[in-house]
């Protein structure tokens, strides 16, 4: 059965609020960049943005907010600026805080650098970064606030990957803890949240963007963006 369908009378009041990431940011150097300022889409991450917005046309979209980042901004941009919304920033959907911003963080880089090496003392925790249950809790407190704000309709909020996949794993009870490498969340992805009568009933995923990947997604050791 459709979105459209389970949504007429009779069926509960149903809302959908879709998390999205952010499309691919300019980032010669490689770096973590994290929450570091000055971080902007690439030309292609503006693509993405654009097909992100064209996925979401015919949505019946009355909510939009978006992590204070300007990667975030400007993947929502070409979607705010169809629908004619404004746009909320949130600092709960922020990108996970990590120690290793401005680094580049590989195997082989770490290996090198002894003194960054008790970062890595927990991965559970983690230790080099923002605890999991935090980004959690933040979350989960945007994702009810956005939903009580397009009850019976859809929001949109434009975050990044940590946060996303952790906010999924939540709602889908998975281990907090994981292999970035494993995540489902690729750039530009959108990842659905649809509750009825304010209980949560699925969660979807996928990847307007897809046509653009030029391959496999570069594995990162910590943190995602």
């Amino acid at each position: 059965m459709s979105d459209e369908a389970t949504s007429r009378q009779g069926f509960g009041t149903r809302t959908t609020v879709h998390l999205v990431r952010h499309g691919e940011v300019h980032n010669p150097a490689g770096l973590l960049y994290g929450r570091l300022p000055d971080y902007h889409l690439s030309d292609l991450g503006r693509e993405m943005a654009v097909l992100v917005a064209d996925d979401m046309a015919g949505r019946d979209i009355v909510n939009l907010v978006c992590s204070p980042l300007e990667r975030a901004q400007e993947t929502m941009a070409p979607l705010a600026g169809r629908l004619g919304l404004p746009v909320a920033i949130d600092e709960r959907v922020i990108e996970a805080g990590n120690q290793l911003e401005g680094r580049k963080v590989t195997a082989g880089v770490i290996l090198r650098t002894p003194r960054i090496w008790w970062l890595f003392r927990n991965a559970a925790t983690p230790s080099w970064g923002e605890p999991y249950r935090e980004i959690v809790a933040r979350m989960r407190l945007a994702l009810r606030d956005a939903a009580a704000a397009a009850a019976g309709h859809e929001a949109v909020v434009v975050s990044h990957q940590l946060p996303v996949w952790m906010a999924r794993c939540d709602a889908e009870g998975r281990r907090l803890v994981h292999d970035p490498r494993k995540r489902e969340c690729r750039l530009a992805s959108v990842t659905s949240f649809t509750y009825t009568d304010g209980r949560l009933v699925s969660v979807g995923y996928r990847e307007p963007a897809a046509a653009l990947y030029a391959g496999p997604r570069p594995a990162k050791f910590v943190a995602g963006s």
